[in-house]
């Protein structure tokens, strides 16, 4: 692949941005007017597209107790956010029947930056939210489906927008917890000229619940944020910095735990762990007409696993490092107008999408005590795309409106593999998506979507080019470098623009080859196709000024299609069942509190549906008391003290003393303990 192509085009959009601000006629645009989101926007009829589409706002994320950061998608109804290694990790996530693993079919992005990583060392796709300070997201826009065209590469799923404020209030918030959890995070904006300097930092320790290893999670994060009119828009230019270091608590086997060897919150290799950065700078514009962005991001990821213990090696064990350093620039520009054609009102929105990832090294090395033994594989990679999409929405009458989407998008990569020439090599693909749906609003209260589309995810570029198995030598196919996906929705909402609102989904969904997740190696390799289908429904319920209700509910059926023999059709992972409420009391005086539960149903855990984890339930409790210029906040997580598990696997794995074939079982995270935690804010 030549450098050459995506300088000129990353040249192209610089300068096309520059000319969207001249072309812009001052007399005539006026600026996008800037929308703050304070809880949830639930009045969505005439504006949503689809019914599983919706906007969260940085005031209902404040009313709801945290362990994670990654834990804000969970406002996304039938997303669920788990963990099963250390806390510096990314998530794990699951929608729509799937084991998302950490991002490969559910797109995330920030203020414009992707956040999900092509061609990972731990996994494809790979999407860690942690970089992200909680109190400084303005919004979340999110979709499901393949429906919209500005949705991209790892989308099949849906997609999840974070936008951040532009200014805050000042605050410092201290708080303290159980096992030496400590946070400080401070943040404030002032105004600067014409234009608002935002300045934020955190710092979190934590130790964790586990019996035999010390988490020492040590995160720092870092933001300045200035934003200012500029001609007929509005301009920002934001700085971030993440660096994290942790100890891990891996997915344990259930037969160390039943013979005594260790206790659920014990670990079998207590020297894995993890180190991982992120640094980036990017810009946005926005007017009424045009919005274009830009931005550089460097990553980088150190990860020690070990999930089979002494399988493959019986002297040395099977820890294992895998290794992601690279730089990620990108941007994209979109211009979108609108008219009239006879008697029809339509909008439009054309874009490009450019991104490139220089990953100076990709690897998986096999290790003891962290230390190094050998070399499984080490790559550099590059790889960039191209992605230009066009969408029109057309408002037929006062009740109807249609849109119609088209999505073109280009990828190729370049592999070179510092082990083999027979895994060196070049891969590209292209595919062109199409996007329509219809909606009726056949009531004041009342709207009904009808949305089909197509999207894709990418698959990891080593798999795109390598013509050898680096551990055996032998020859394997690669594999497609783009994945098509099709999918329809059936929606209908309901607002009475008082105290309930209320939303159902029937969707489908078919993935012509699925990405799981291998426990051995830590990362993802595809598989068959898939289909899935299911039912999704979201009510929220305000019972006078004081008391709000909210429910979902996810039923989904996942299978593979296709034969294989001696293969079952279940898809390994897959999560047929989530649920989760919410209460929160509001006092005419300044205080607050809130629960929330939250159920997912037994998971299949391999392709014959033999094996199924139990349902996990877990009940986290808040309260808040404001006086003057103080916040007083308790959280307790895991209120009932759950003894259910994050998440559960099940492979071959071998402990020492056991057959050199190992011994299939069940490799479970538990969830952490009931854990107390008290903040206090001061704001200026």
């Amino acid at each position: 692949m030549k450098n050459s192509r995506y300088c000129l085009l990353f040249s192209a959009i610089a300068l096309s941005s520059v000319s969207a601000r001249l072309a812009a006629d001052p007399l005539s645009a006026h600026m996008m007017e800037q929308i703050t989101i304070k809880g949830r926007q639930t009045d969505l009829l005439g504006q949503a597209s689809s019914a599983s589409e919706g906007i969260i706002g940085n005031a209902e994320i404040s009313d709801r107790p945290l362990l994670r950061t990654g834990e804000v998608l969970e406002f996304i109804p039938g997303m669920v956010v788990t963990q099963h290694s250390g806390s510096g990790k990314a998530n794990q996530y699951f929608l729509r029947g799937f084991n998302l693993d950490h991002g490969t079919d559910f797109s995330t992005s920030v203020d414009g930056m992707p956040i999900n990583m092509r061609s990972h060392g731990h996994g494809q796709g790979y999407s860690d939210l942690s970089f992200i300070i909680p109190e400084l997201i303005s919004q979340i826009e999110y979709q499901k489906g393949t429906y919209q065209a500005n949705d991209g590469d790892f989308s099949a799923a849906g997609s999840a927008r974070f936008s951040i404020q532009n200014r805050t209030s000042t605050d410092i918030s201290m708080a303290i917890g159980q096992d030496n959890y400590r946070r400080l995070m401070a943040k404030g904006s002032s105004k600067q000229g014409n234009g608002n300097l935002l300045l934020a930092g955190e710092l979190q320790h934590y130790d964790g619940h586990w019996t035999d290893i010390n988490e020492d999670v040590k995160k720092l994060n870092g933001m300045a944020r200035y934003s200012q009119p500029l001609s007929s828009g509005q301009l920002s230019v934001t700085a971030m910095a993440y660096d994290n270091s942790w100890n891990a608590a891996d997915q344990i086997p259930a037969r160390a735990v039943a013979n005594g060897q260790i206790d659920r919150l014990g670990s079998l290799d207590t020297t894995v762990g993890g180190q991982s950065s992120r640094y980036s700078v990017s810009a946005n514009w926005y007017s009424d007409a045009w919005q274009a962005s830009a931005y550089l991001i460097d990553s980088e990821l150190d990860l020690w696993s070990n999930f089979t213990y002494f399988l493959t090696d019986p002297v040395n064990g099977d820890q294992f490092e895998q290794v992601d350093k690279r730089q990620v620039v990108g941007g994209k520009l979109s211009h979108h107008w609108h008219h009239r054609v006879g008697q029809f009102a339509v909008e439009h929105v054309v874009g490009v999408q450019l991104r490139y990832d220089d990953i100076g090294e990709v690897g998986l090395y096999n290790t003891r005590s962290r230390q190094r033994l050998s070399t499984v594989r080490s790559d550099k990679v590059q790889q960039g795309s191209v992605g230009v999409f066009s969408q029109s929405d057309i408002q037929l009458n006062a009740d109807w409106t249609a849109h119609f989407g088209v999505r073109y998008d280009y990828m190729d990569a370049s592999v070179d593999s510092a082990l083999t020439a027979a895994n060196s090599g070049e891969a590209s693909d292209d595919i062109v998506t199409l996007k329509a749906g219809i909606s009726y609003q056949f009531a004041p209260n009342w709207q009904a979507y009808f949305n089909a589309g197509q999207g894709f995810h990418s698959n990891d570029a080593r798999g795109a080019t390598t013509l050898a198995d680096p551990l055996t030598l032998a020859t394997v196919e690669p594999v497609d470098l783009l994945v098509k996906a099709d999918g329809a929705e059936l929606g209908l909402r309901f607002f009475d623009y008082t105290a309930f609102n209320a939303s159902m989904a029937i969707w489908y969904l078919e993935l012509d080859s699925e990405l799981l997740y291998v426990g051995d190696a830590g990362t993802n390799e595809p598989n068959r196709g898939s289909k899935r289908y299911g039912v999704e429904l979201a009510a929220y319920y305000w019972l006078g000024s004081n008391w709000s209700l909210d429910a979902e509910l996810a039923v989904t059926r996942s299978r593979f299609t296709g034969t294989e023999e001696g293969a079952g059709n279940y898809v390994d992972g897959s999560l047929p069942l989530v649920a989760s409420m919410g209460l929160i009391y509001k006092a005419d005086r300044p205080w607050q509190a809130s629960l929330r539960l939250r159920h997912f149903g037994k998971r299949t855990l391999e392709i014959f549906n033999v094996q199924r984890s139990a349902a996990t339930t877990v009940l986290n409790a808040g309260y808040q008391f404001a006086w003057q210029q103080w916040q007083f906040g308790v959280d307790v997580l895991n209120l009932l003290d759950s003894n259910d598990n994050d998440i559960d696997y099940f492979y071959s794995s071998r402990l020492q003393g056991e057959p050199a074939a190992g011994l299939e079982d069940r490799h479970s995270h538990p969830l952490e303990p009931r854990t107390l935690r008290l903040k206090l804010t001061y704001r200026f």
